[in-house]
């Protein structure tokens, strides 16, 4: 097998272990992923990215240790880090199933319910490659309006991905966000960027998450994540989240709120019709359509 000498070498200077091979692994146009094979039998990951924004591989880091600790969904051990690269432990891919999902939901659940100590988080850090502003807040309203949604409204306005008019209906609705957030709840142990692709079906019978954008927020937001770009047997993981941690009453109605922030870091990333899109889910919510 080759073995990609500098890739190698920056991961032996991490792990302390020799390597062995490496392996292109495909997906990822953020990172340059590589598998590895140690010398001590072990399989391991590691992402590469020159001159990759400051602290965002370790940010990634102290997020899935975060995560990690709350003995609810697993995430791969850390095995390095440094500014320019991130060394994990490899997850062997498998198959979604049913059965997983529903084990997916309930461990969702214990992450979740592992807390946080404030909305928010005590650094900044990315969501891909765009900042992630997460500087505390007493409430998860004035978190989520001010730390999530309005900055990146503001972005997409200034690149032409949002209309005026769009922006306008999306801070009409920050601006009364407590008649649409539900009852109160404390902070959660967030994922933060819970989509499909942040979500690995191991082949060893368990469900592992990667790549976490960690912060105390509200649980409903990793749940709308779920939802937004679709994933496996999705009715089964919130079925089993919600046995095992009933949510609150006229959650399905609160989803588009919690999807505004993802639509709006796509339209400020990707453009396209993120902006129109998250705009209407915003109207949707004013109207009484959410």
């Amino acid at each position: 097998m080759a073995r990609m000498a500098g890739t190698a070498a920056r991961a032996e200077a991490l792990v302390g272990t020799p390597v062995v091979s490496t392996t292109p692994v495909a997906g990822g146009d953020i990172c340059t992923a590589t598998r590895l094979r140690l010398t001590d039998g072990r399989n391991a990951v590691i992402k590469t990215r020159p001159q990759a924004p400051a602290g965002m591989f370790r940010r990634e880091a102290e997020g899935l240790r975060w995560l990690g600790e709350a003995g609810g969904v697993p995430v791969p051990e850390v095995l390095g880090v440094d500014d320019e690269c991130l060394v994990l432990a490899w997850v062997e891919p498998g198959k979604p199933t049913p059965e997983l999902a529903e084990q997916f939901g309930r461990e969702l659940a214990v992450t979740h319910r592992a807390g946080a100590p404030h909305f928010g988080a005590d650094r900044d850090g990315y969501i891909g490659l765009a900042p992630l502003p997460n500087r505390p807040l007493p409430t998860w309203e004035e978190f989520y309006a001010s730390r999530r949604v309005m900055p990146y409204v503001r972005a997409a306005l200034d690149r032409g991905a949002l209309t005026s008019d769009e922006a306008a209906t999306i801070e009409r609705l920050m601006r009364r966000i407590h008649t649409y957030s539900g009852p109160a709840e404390p902070p959660a142990r967030l994922h933060g960027d819970l989509w499909s692709g942040n979500v690995l079906w191991g082949a060893e019978g368990r469900v592992w998450v990667i790549d976490p954008a960690a912060h105390g927020g509200h649980r409903e937001t990793d749940l709308a994540m779920l939802a937004l770009f679709g994933a496996p047997h999705l009715q089964r993981i919130l079925d089993a989240y919600d046995e095992a941690w009933p949510l609150a009453e006229g959650w399905r109605e609160r989803v588009a709120l919690h999807q505004l922030h993802p639509l709006l870091v796509h339209a400020v990333l990707f453009g396209g019709g993120y902006g129109a899109r998250a705009a209407a889910s915003a109207q949707s919510l004013l109207d009484g359509r959410g």
